[in-house]
């Protein structure tokens, strides 16, 4: 299962890393690709592993905002 999700605040390589490496702890998911210029990430999820409530929760914890 793919997904792009819009996420706000993320201006650095740094954002890049803590939002790369939040999802990527996440059981379930096998890529993660920050565009810090549109402000998205895709995520390439096993949906029987994790949701995206789960893939949300893991952004927000390191401080950004998931629309």
């Amino acid at each position: 299962m793919a997904i792009k999700l819009n996420v706000e605040g993320m201006t650095c390589n740094h954002c890049k890393m803590a939002v790369t490496k939040a999802l990527t702890e996440l059981e379930g998911v096998s890529n993660v690709e920050v565009h810090l210029q549109e402000g998205t990430v895709d995520v390439d999820y096993d949906e029987t592993k994790v949701n995206v409530e789960k893939l949300k929760e893991a952004i927000e914890d390191q401080g950004y905002d998931v629309k």
